[in-house]
């Protein structure tokens, strides 16, 4: 056990991978909080559990997982993973996708790749760092990528640090998949309609029916992206007749912290904020789940029964000259916070 200012961090054994996947021990990272606790795999930096306290005092995991290895070597929609070198959708890139002579290979597609490979995690005081070296060629994106991603808990907000470094030029938007139900995952109450849900974003990217942008950025205003006051997702869904959001919304352009969004569950008075310093944040809920999958507890997920409020660059901006530059070069280093505030 290591003990920080208040925080807990204990390492366990999760399991083995198998063997056609190079073998190789998982561990689980365990941080824990008078109010709060969060499980991390060295598996693609995965959040497998965060549970927190409600209105009662009682705990409830409020993040979609499994309770095995299995389940997460399995395909499944990287719960809780970190996903990168690009996330979110690169239109097919074509080598017209270049910025000073700089040619991305075809071979990008047109959906997030995961990093879900073993990492290697370093114990730190409140914290656990992983690091990965992602070679050049890798998924078809150059450069040798080196990336730290440092989970610390204290005083009762979870922080996400993102660092990378490159040898060569090269797109980089990494963000975590966590889905998350407050009332907590596997709940009789499967949905997250009784959810308040708010986005401080005055635009959002409208989106093609590839849910590639288009390339304009729209006024949320007299619009259902105007999520600037909480609005209750089943009531905002029905009204404007939405299948859900898939969207990306758009933040202010400043390297600070702000808070960008807020979610609340008021049956149980659980919530959370997220407050980042990335550019743009995804809202995601849980369209495609479909209640295939068996969860935690042989709990089944299915579609908006939990909801991604993934803090990020704006998707295909390799394409789009006009959204923030996602490009990182020799000797800068990508550095990036989220934090999740409960």
């Amino acid at each position: 056990r290591f003990w920080g200012a208040m925080t807990e961090v204990k390492r366990e054994v999760f399991g083995q991978m198998p063997r056609e996947e190079g073998g190789g021990v998982v561990e689980k990272f365990v941080l824990k909080l008078d109010s709060v606790k969060v499980e991390i795999l060295s598996l693609g930096c995965i959040i497998a559990a965060l549970e927190m306290k409600g209105r009662d005092g009682e705990f409830s995991d409020v993040v979609l997982g499994f309770d095995t290895l299995e389940g997460y070597t399995r395909k499944h929609p990287f719960f809780g993973a970190v996903v990168g070198r690009v996330a979110n959708r690169i239109a097919k890139a074509q080598p017209g996708a270049q910025e000073k002579d700089t040619v991305f290979p075809v071979t990008l597609l047109s959906m997030a790749h995961s990093l879900q490979v073993l990492w290697s995690p370093q114990v730190l005081p409140n914290s656990v760092c992983f690091f990965r070296l992602s070679s050049d060629g890798e998924e078809g994106y150059p450069g040798d990528l080196k990336v730290w991603v440092t989970y610390t808990l204290s005083g009762g907000e979870l922080a996400i640090n993102y660092r990378a470094q490159t040898s060569k030029t090269t797109p980089i938007n990494l963000t975590n998949h966590a889905y998350f139900n407050l009332a907590g995952q596997g709940r009789s109450r499967r949905d997250i309609y009784d959810h308040e849900i708010s986005i401080e974003a005055d635009s959002y990217l409208p989106v093609d029916d590839t849910k590639i942008p288009t390339g304009e950025v729209a006024s949320v205003q007299g619009t259902s992206f105007d999520l600037r006051q909480p609005v209750e997702l089943g009531k905002h869904l029905q009204k404007f007749h939405l299948d859900g959001f898939d969207h990306n919304f758009c933040l202010q352009q400043v390297q600070a912290r702000r808070l960008v969004a807020r979610a609340r569950h008021p049956p149980t008075g659980r919530a959370m904020e997220v407050h980042t310093t990335q550019p743009g944040i995804q809202f995601y809920t849980g369209n495609n789940l479909d209640g295939s999958l068996k969860g935690k507890g042989a709990s089944t997920y299915p579609r908006h029964s939990a909801f991604c409020l993934e803090t990020q660059n704006w998707p295909d901006a390799i394409n789009k000259p006009h959204f923030p530059n996602t490009l990182l070069q020799p000797g800068e280093e990508y550095n990036h916070t989220t934090w999740l505030v409960f």
